[in-house]
């Protein structure tokens, strides 16, 4: 097996590891003869240990795992779809319509299920808009659609800071603010069911078309010459990464830099082949997301936002990973 086939179990081995220590680590730990009794099932459904693991740690972990994956799945496909190493996932403004939707329900006092689903279409609305936009200039439609989404997401984080001007400082505020810096407490059963589905069907399609992502590295018009329906595999790129994005800020708020660090960090490991780079971007996004969470509701007695450990953690590891890529005059 080769380097790159050998990659791929041992990240899943890993993840595995991180998903259990994960589950054992909290204000309620679980030790290895509670898991015992768990597993047996001798341990009964209201004891603490089992209400921790069951209904509070485990559809938080699972909800890392694909929220990661699915951030990572998306930057991967962005960057080989605009051919440009600095895209996210949030390029198209998803994000930005995404915090407007739920800054502008939360201001409304709507319970947090609306809240969700706000966020969700208004985040699919702002990359119709962009896509629309784009489309008034032909010649360079990939560059357009890129501009547009830049000027759509101005346009929102703008509404977004004029919302959070007139909103309640003592209430609605606070809460606007919180759920900006992402988090993934409270996440429950109901929030993994409802979420799930736009997110998991997205991502096998993606999974399914990896290798076509390749002929983007081509130019357009050359894939175009191959006999590629080079639109509507772009739509389908967007579209998927789209309602992917967009599932994921619903529940979790703004989560940055996994979309823009881990693309990079699965190409040095397997190379830019998309046949390899997006699952192994997939699974060390999930790993990632589900290590920065758990030290987020593990570093201090009150929970950190995961925005602000994905930033502190990310913008380094960019820059060391911007470093190896492009190493400087004089080095190897």
């Amino acid at each position: 097996m080769n380097r790159r086939g050998r990659v791929q179990p041992l990240l899943l081995l890993l993840s595995l590891a991180v998903v259990l220590i994960a589950l054992s680590i909290g204000k309620i730990p679980v030790s290895p003869e509670h898991w015992k009794e768990i597993l047996l099932g001798r341990m009964d459904t209201s004891a603490p240990q089992w209400v921790a693991l069951v209904q509070i740690r485990l559809p938080r972990i699972l909800a890392a795992l694909l929220i990661g994956a699915g951030l990572s799945a998306s930057g991967t496909v962005f960057q080989g779809l605009f051919q440009n190493p600095l895209v996210s996932p949030h390029i198209l403004g998803v994000a930005s319509g995404s915090a407007f939707g739920a800054a502008t329900f939360i201001l409304l006092g709507a319970s947090v299920p609306l809240i969700r689903i706000g966020a969700f279409l208004f985040g699919l609305l702002s990359v119709v808009m962009a896509y629309g936009l784009g489309r008034f200039h032909r010649r360079s439609p990939l560059l357009m659609l890129v501009l547009s989404g830049v000027i759509i997401g101005s346009l929102f984080s703008a509404l977004t800071s004029f919302l959070k001007y007139i909103a309640d400082p003592m209430e609605r505020m606070p809460t606007i603010v919180f759920w900006l810096l992402g988090s993934l407490n409270n996440i429950g059963w109901q929030d993994l069911a409802y979420s799930a589905p736009s997110m998991v069907l997205p991502l096998f399609l993606l999974w399914l078309y990896r290798w076509r992502l390749n002929l983007f590295s081509l130019g357009e018009e050359d894939a175009k010459s191959l006999g590629e329906n080079t639109e509507l595999l772009k739509a389908l790129v967007i579209c998927c990464a789209t309602s992917i994005t967009a599932s994921a800020v619903a529940i979790s708020g703004v989560i940055g830099w996994i979309g823009l660090v881990i693309p990079h960090m699965a190409r040095l490991l397997v190379g830019s082949d998309n046949r390899y780079a997006l699952g192994v971007s997939m699974t060390l996004g999930a790993l990632y997301l589900c290590l920065v969470d758990t030290l987020a509701r593990s570093l201090s007695g009150m929970e950190i936002p995961i925005g602000i450990l994905t930033a502190v953690i990310g913008a380094p590891t960019f820059a060391l990973l911007l470093r190896r890529a492009f190493p400087g005059e004089g080095e190897p």
